[in-house]
């Protein structure tokens, strides 16, 4: 008989993949399944409120605020890394853009080792985890838990950033995800009925009163532990730091996100077994992919000083708005307090091609510092990312206690064809804010102000870049000797360990990673349930 510290399944991470898989699993009775989760419950409403993040994403609040090391692309500035710590993780304080990449990302998977990963073979999990509100069609699905929906709330000038991408000769795109990405539109979002709709409600509450499904919030999981190639169980820590064991008869998922998968995997001593050795970690795989291809899209924001009354900020005269925003919410779920604050945005290629490089977000409000914090007054933001980038970095344990943050180094625009791309995007990107359409409503520009030459420009660029929260790879899949796990997403060198996040994408998907990471959580589930399914 099992105790009650033994299970089938152990997921550890309450993200977007683990949320996935934990639900799937547990649809069969007969199968008992632990979530370990290091955040608390979902339960705040900052969490659940749209608008949410404009207090989550600047403070530790559900969030690990991670810093990456100095970086040298970005003038030996160290960048700033969101993650969320609460049951959805970072779906409980994104965006909530519902983007899924461009076809041309997953057959680039496949082409890259990724068998099975091509678009004609994610399509089917994208559209079964769909529920989309304008109904199905071939690039849709209507069954699935994820809802996904038009914006409640979008402001003027939103729309009026459509406008001027239009005018500047972009496609008007009402669909970023159907037959193409390239163009301008609003984004559709994880909502429902004006609320934010994360992974962890869409899949984990509907699943949270089976009788096989046990939630364990605020507990970190210190390592795993293996033997004669599989593994046995988790070792895991309340916030007082007692431990206790875990056993998985059958299995453990891996889905910490691209940051605490590769800490826990390098904890239990699978990973550089040189580096491990030299942290007191004996090795049990020598595995030196793990922690390596970590990258991101780097970010620029271009500001706009605005008096314009319906954008959104902090001032005396829009106290009295934002406190009727609130009980407009309260009342109909609708008003600013249901906007996603990125609401419009648009895809293009710097080159010509008609696949895009690049990415907008569209701001009805100022946010210096990538979300560290909001710049009193009013005004507009404009991010420009870059959708593949070419630079690559790393995650590295700073100690061998599963308390201290490891270290991250995405190496930001390292790579020349990075801050290239940076520049040629943020050069159209202006030239848009400055057409006819945003006259009405535009001040002054910040931070870039009279900056011509490619030179002033770089040196502007790397000053204020930094992530738009994307990162991915350091738990890379393939069929390489530097692949962490295989195409079935089974850890290479162990028979039971499985990786369900962001960490196992072999290169980040053209756009944001929420939809993408949902996906790669439905086929893990399917994998290990059907093992034959895998390839």
């Amino acid at each position: 008989m099992r105790g009650e510290d033994g299970f089938d399944y152990i997921v550890v991470g309450g993200g977007s993949g683990g949320c996935v898989v934990a639900a799937r699993l547990s649809e069969d009775p007969s199968v008992r399944v632990c979530l370990v989760e290091d955040g608390g419950p979902d339960t705040s409403f900052l969490v659940n409120v749209p608008a949410g993040p404009a207090a989550l994403l600047p403070s530790r609040l559900c969030n690990y605020a991670y810093q990456t090391v100095p970086q040298p692309g970005l003038l030996n500035r160290r960048g700033y890394q969101p993650r969320g710590r609460v049951l959805g993780g970072s779906s409980a304080i994104n965006a909530m853009c519902y983007i899924r990449g461009q076809a041309q990302d997953f057959d680039d998977w496949e082409a890259m080792g990724a068998t099975g990963w091509g678009w004609r073979q994610v399509l089917p999990d994208f559209k079964h985890s769909e529920n989309n509100e304008r109904g199905a069609d071939d690039f849709h699905g209507i069954d699935g838990p994820l809802n996904v929906a038009d914006q409640r709330c979008t402001s003027q000038a939103s729309r009026m950033f459509v406008e001027a991408c239009v005018e500047h000769g972009l496609y008007r795109n009402p669909d970023f995800n159907g037959a193409r990405q390239d163009g301008a539109g609003l984004y559709q979002v994880n909502q429902k009925n004006g609320r934010r709709f994360s992974v962890a409600r869409a899949y984990l509450h509907p699943a949270m009163q089976r009788p096989n499904l046990t939630i364990l919030t605020r507990t970190r999981a210190h390592r795993i532990l293996t033997r004669h190639n599989r593994a046995t169980a988790l070792v895991v820590a309340d916030r007082r730091q007692r431990q206790r064991t875990l056993t998985a008869e059958q299995g453990i998922i891996c889905a910490g996100g691209v940051f605490g998968t590769p800490q826990l995997l390098m904890l239990s001593g699978m990973g550089p077994a040189a580096e491990l050795a030299a942290l007191g970690i004996r090795p049990v795989l020598d595995l030196p992919g793990v922690g390596r291809n970590l990258h991101d899209h780097p970010d620029y924001t271009l500001l706009y000083r605005s008096r314009c009354p319906d954008l959104y900020g902090i001032d005396l005269a829009g106290t009295h708005r934002n406190l009727a925003s609130v009980r407009r919410y309260l009342r109909d779920g609708d008003g600013p307090l249901a906007s996603n604050f990125a609401e419009g945005g648009a895809f293009f290629s710097t080159t010509g091609s008609t696949r895009p490089d690049v990415q907008l977000h569209f701001v009805p409000g100022m946010l210096e510092d990538h979300a560290r914090c909001i710049t009193p007054g009013r005004g507009y933001t404009v991010h420009v990312c870059v959708l593949r980038p070419e630079s690559r970095g790393r995650v590295t344990l700073a100690s061998s206690d599963p308390r201290v943050a490891p270290l991250i180094d995405p190496a930001f625009l390292n790579a020349d064809h990075d801050i290239n791309t940076l520049l040629a995007g943020f050069r159209m990107m202006r030239e848009m804010m400055e057409g006819p359409a945003l006259k009405s409503i535009r001040g002054e520009e910040r931070h870039t102000r009279g900056l011509t030459s490619d030179a002033d420009l770089i040196q502007a660029l790397r000053a204020r870049a930094d992530t738009v929260y994307h990162p991915v790879g350091t738990c890379r899949m393939g069929q390489d000797e530097d692949a962490v796990c295989d195409p079935g997403l089974k850890l290479r060198g162990l028979d039971n360990v499985w990786i369900a996040d962001a960490s196992v994408m072999p290169r980040v998907v053209s756009g944001n990673t929420n939809a993408a990471t949902v996906m790669i959580g439905e086929r893990a589930a399917r994998f290990i349930r059907q093992p034959s399914s895998g390839t």
